[in-house]
């Protein structure tokens, strides 16, 4: 193509289409507001602690893998990955907890064991799952979103009515044990929507949870930043830090360029990985392809309020990756998309990286890493988030049966204002749009400008949805459109 290129931000979506770009042959350059790169899955690091930022979960390795082999690469090359076991455990009282191991066989013995004839029907949905897996993963998500017709196979045709039922009536007709049901509703939380709201058809992550299991990159996840950038750099991508972007230049209809810090910088193709709304933002009115009314209607997932801790001590009752249920889970979402307030009792999550990495804590000390989910565009304060810190560490005492407030060295926080100052996030969500029926592939915002030649789009707000191996098939996708189009 030999196209000079410019793109905005360097998140894993950016870095993703930069390798394939700079891999036909074109001229690449990031540009990340940031000081360093990596979007939301940035690094924190304090009085030798290291804490990602963002993305903890590392789910479905074969898109990591699919993306490195098509560099004559692989993961191995960059990072080392462990199969976490357990994967995570979740609290529904004091000392009242499920462990999903590392095998589908545990996981079998574990629902068994809650509720006699489970692991049948857990078999047959987990089968159902895989199914699902091999056809999103495979074929349907690596689909650029441009017209319905991508979704029309012999295969999907079938599947027709898991596209009009969802994963809660689902899981809910098949399991009355509410505590399995909970958990089998968890992972579609990473698509960004109530289980209520989600299409049978995303079961997948069902098996992504399951049937492969949940891994960690040693040193955590920044590693695969590092991979991708290392990567790109080796194919010739130029990344630029402390660098945000003022405007992006249209002539007669076309992307021309954009500017940085007061300079001009001209290209042939202007691609943005930055949040999709700001984007639509650094350019005139008349060229914005969605309007303010549109994105107020959307349904957008949660944004987070989350705490760094550093403790001078092992924690004990915990896992790497550990679920606090033991509150109602229905009045939390309502807090979240029906009625956005703080939430009174608060579901959160917490990593405990330094289990399993010891390069995340000094000897004998412990990384925690809280999240909270939240309404996008709620009051976010000082004041409010120590309010919930405080419910939070009662409970996580009071559950895991330990005194841990002693033991805290630090601890920072980040939240709605933080998403919005770091990543201009529409009204500071974490994670983009949700996969709702109605913005599920083509419903969702384009990867191509339609009022702007040679302007695309890639990341969580476009095509194929929220997550970091979507992220990656985004970058691929949108390289791809870009490809078609400038040959």
């Amino acid at each position: 193509m030999n196209k000079t290129i410019h793109i905005i931000g360097s998140g894993f979506s950016s870095l993703s289409a930069a390798c394939y770009l700079a891999q036909s042959g074109n001229k690449v350059t990031l540009f990340e507001k940031n000081k360093t790169i990596g979007g939301r899955a940035r690094q924190l690091k304090r009085d030798g602690f290291t804490f990602d930022i963002g993305p903890t979960w590392y789910w479905m390795p074969d898109v990591f893998e699919r993306f490195f082999s098509d560099f004559n690469t692989k993961p191995s090359d960059f990072y080392t990955l462990e199969k976490l076991n357990p994967a995570y455990s979740v609290y529904f009282g004091k000392d009242d907890y499920i462990t999903i191991e590392d095998t589908i066989e545990k996981i079998y013995s574990a629902f068994e064991k809650e509720e006699p004839g489970s692991s049948k029907k857990l078999k047959k949905l987990i089968d159902n799952a895989q199914n699902n897996y091999d056809v999103a993963i495979k074929d349907l998500v690596y689909r650029p979103g441009v017209s319905p017709l991508e979704l029309v196979t012999p295969v999907t045709i079938k599947k027709i009515s898991q596209f009009l039922s969802t994963i809660k009536r689902d899981v809910r007709k098949e399991f009355k044990n509410d505590r399995l049901a909970q958990i089998l509703e968890f992972p579609v939380l990473f698509l960004g929507a109530k289980p209520s709201k989600t299409p049978s058809f995303y079961n997948f992550m069902n098996y992504a949870d399951f049937g492969i299991g949940t891994f960690h990159p040693k040193k955590g996840m920044y590693q695969v930043v590092l991979a991708m950038e290392s990567l790109a750099k080796s194919l010739g991508v130029i990344i630029k830090t402390d660098s945000p972007i003022d405007k992006i230049i249209v002539d007669n209809g076309k992307a021309t360029g954009i500017i940085s810090n007061g300079e001009t910088h001209n290209a042939d193709i202007i691609l943005s990985g930055a949040d999709y709304h700001h984007s639509e933002t650094l350019l005139d009115i008349k060229y914005r392809q969605y309007s303010e009314k549109y994105w107020s209607k959307k349904t957008f997932a949660p944004s987070s309020l989350l705490f760094y801790v550093g403790f001078n001590k092992k924690l004990k009752n915990v896992n790497h990756h550990t679920l606090f249920f033991d509150v109602d889970f229905d009045v939390h979402a309502q807090d979240i998309y029906d009625n956005p307030k703080w939430p009174e009792n608060p579901l959160f999550y917490a990593s405990f990286p330094s289990i399993t990495d010891e390069s995340s804590a000094p000897t004998d000390k412990e990384a925690g890493i809280f999240l909270i989910p939240l309404a996008p565009g709620i009051e976010d304060t000082e004041a409010l988030r120590a309010l919930y810190f405080e419910k939070i560490l009662k409970r996580f005492e009071n559950l895991t049966s330990q005194d841990v407030r002693e033991s805290i060295i630090f601890k920072e926080s980040f939240c709605v204002n933080d998403f919005l100052k770091d990543y201009n996030s529409y009204k500071g969500n974490a994670y983009g749009m949700a996969n709702t029926l109605m913005q599920t592939a083509f419903l969702r915002p384009n990867l191509k400008s339609n009022k702007v030649e040679n302007l695309y789009f890639t990341g969580q707000l476009t095509v194929p949805g929220p997550g970091v191996p979507p992220a990656l098939i985004s970058g691929k996708l949108v390289a791809g459109l870009i490809k078609k189009h400038h040959n």
